[in-house]
C-alpha cells in the first residue's frame, strides 16, 4: 500500500512537471502592425520572411502575425510605445521633426543597390545616431529605405525641366525638398491614396519608387517613370518593437532574436526591397509602361541642385549635437564600399 502511494506520488510529480514544462513552451505571437495593401511587398513577402525568422531562431517559441489598419501610416511608432502593436515599419518623415537623423537616409546620392544602402545606414546609425535616442521606448530592429525615388507620370518627361510646374504628390522629409528644387507643386496625401489621386487627375505624377508601379498599381496611372541614376532621394524607414514585449520574452530568445535583429535584419530588408524594385521594373513591359534615366547634362544640372539641399540636411542634423557631417561622409564611404564589393 504505502509502495502504491508513493508511485501516486511520483506520477502526480511527473505530470505537473510536464504540464509546466508544456506551459512554458507555449508560443508567444507578436502583433505586425502594417498599413500597405496586402499585395504590397512588404506584406506580401518581407513580414512573412521576418516571421519564418523568429520562429527559427527562437525554435517556435515565438512567431507573430500581420494584422491591417490598427492605425494610420503616421500613428505606426505611436502604437507599438503604446502596446497596441508589437512590430510595425515606421516611415520616419510621417512625423515631422520626431526623428531628425534619419532625414540623413533620404539625401540625393545615394543611387544604388538598397541592400548596401541599408547595412550602411545601420552602421551610421550606431556609430552616430544612436546615443540621440531619438526612437526612445521603441527597438530598432532594422533600418533600411526604399529604393531609388523616381518621377512616375501619365505625361512622359524626357529632361529635367519638364519636372518645373507639374502637380506632383510627394511625400514628406527630403523627398519635398527635392519637390520644390525641381521647381513642382506638393500634394501631400498618404501612401494608399496615391492611385485615386492619379486616377482622378489631381495630380499629374508622383514621386515613389520603382516597387510602387506594382506595389500601388502605377503602372495603371502613371505610365511613364523618369529616374536619375545618382537618386533622386530615399525614404528612411524602421522596422521598430515595443522594447518591453521584448523584454518579456526570455534570456535565450531575445539572446536568439538579437543575433538577427541590426544589421542582419537591416540587410535583408534592404535585399528584399531591391527585389521589390527589380520585380516592378520587370512588369513595366507587359504593362506597356517606359522608363526614361536623366541625361548626362541633367545629372550635372541635379547634382547642382542636390548640393544644396544636402547641405541643408547636414546643418540641420548638426543643431541637434550631431558630427553630421562625419556621419554623413562615413555613411557615403560605406555605401560606395559595399557597392562595390557586390
Amino acid at each position: 500500500m504505502m509502495k502504491a502511494n508513493k508511485l501516486k506520488v511520483v506520477v502526480a510529480a511527473a505530470a505537473a512537471a510536464l504540464c509546466f514544462t508544456a506551459a512554458n513552451a507555449q508560443e508567444t505571437t507578436l502583433t505586425i502592425s502594417s498599413w500597405a495593401p496586402p499585395t504590397h511587398g512588404v506584406n506580401a513577402k518581407m513580414w512573412p520572411d521576418l516571421i519564418s525568422r523568429i520562429e527559427k531562431a527562437t525554435e517556435g517559441r515565438v512567431t507573430a502575425e500581420i494584422k491591417y489598419n490598427l492605425a494610420p501610416p503616421p500613428a505606426q511608432a505611436d502604437i507599438i510605445s503604446d502596446g497596441v502593436a508589437d512590430i510595425a515599419w515606421v516611415v520616419h518623415n510621417y512625423t515631422a521633426g520626431r526623428f531628425p537623423s534619419a532625414t540623413m537616409a533620404e539625401l540625393p546620392g545615394f543611387g544604388g543597390d538598397t541592400e548596401a544602402f541599408s547595412v550602411a545606414y545601420w552602421r551610421t546609425f550606431e556609430k552616430f545616431f544612436q546615443q540621440a535616442n531619438e526612437h526612445r521606448d521603441l527597438k530598432v530592429l532594422a533600418l533600411y529605405s526604399h529604393g531609388d525615388g523616381m518621377l512616375h507620370s501619365s505625361t512622359k518627361v524626357e529632361t529635367l525641366d519638364q519636372i518645373a510646374g507639374m502637380k506632383l504628390r510627394i511625400g514628406g522629409g527630403v523627398a519635398g525638398k527635392v519637390g520644390e528644387a525641381l521647381g513642382a507643386s506638393s500634394i501631400n496625401v498618404p501612401a494608399p491614396r496615391v492611385y485615386e489621386t492619379l486616377d482622378s487627375n489631381a495630380a499629374d505624377g508622383v514621386l515613389m519608387p520603382m516597387e510602387s508601379k506594382l506595389g500601388f498599381r502605377l503602372t495603371e496611372v502613371a505610365e511613364h517613370s523618369y529616374a536619375m541614376p545618382s537618386g533622386f532621394y530615399r525614404t528612411s524607414i524602421a522596422t521598430v518593437m515595443n522594447q518591453d514585449k521584448f523584454d518579456s520574452l526570455s534570456k535565450a530568445d531575445q539572446a536568439a532574436l538579437d543575433e538577427l535583429f541590426g544589421e542582419e535584419l537591416s540587410r535583408i530588408a534592404g535585399a528584399l526591397w531591391d527585389e521589390f524594385d527589380a520585380e516592378a521594373l520587370a512588369a513595366l513591359d507587359g504593362a506597356g509602361n517606359t522608363l526614361t534615366m536623366a541625361t548626362e547634362a541633367d545629372q550635372a544640372i541635379w547634382a547642382d541642385k542636390s548640393k544644396v539641399i544636402i547641405d541643408e540636411v547636414i546643418a540641420d542634423i548638426s543643431e541637434k549635437g550631431i558630427d553630421a557631417a562625419a556621419a554623413y561622409e562615413f555613411f557615403q564611404a560605406e555605401f560606395k564600399r559595399l557597392n562595390a564589393e557586390k
